[in-house]
């Protein structure tokens, strides 16, 4: 966390069912925050993000679709695509942004907090 951050580490929640090691880069996986939201946990250049795993257009899992080398995260059914680690809509048809979640990695367990 940055020194600007007030979030502290009691913010964070585990993800379930999913550990850090599970996801080589490139890879999407569902898991799911404490609250039982399912997410689209992914590895990009190294570093984790994780989107809620819903697309906005038709809800159809995020975790079922592609991650591309330039970052881009593919819907399978429609074909939207958003910046895995802005959430930002890169192509229609979804017209609202990805639900974004913070990541930290802690001896290999993905802890996660809504983005603010």
């Amino acid at each position: 966390m940055s020194a600007g951050d007030t979030a502290t580490a009691a913010d964070f929640t585990p993800v379930a069912g999913l550990r850090a090691s599970d996801l080589a880069d490139g890879q999407l996986l569902q898991g799911r925050h404490a609250n039982g939201t399912a997410l689209c946990i992914g590895r990009h250049q190294g570093a984790l993000f994780a989107v809620k795993d819903s697309c906005p257009h038709a809800e159809f899992p995020l975790s079922e679709g592609s991650l591309y080398p330039d970052g881009e995260l593919e819907c399978c059914w429609h074909g939207a695509r958003f910046a895995c680690r802005t959430g930002k809509v890169l192509r229609g048809p979804a017209e609202t942004d990805l639900v974004r979640f913070d990541v930290e990695e802690r001896d290999g367990t993905i802890w996660v907090r809504r983005a603010r």
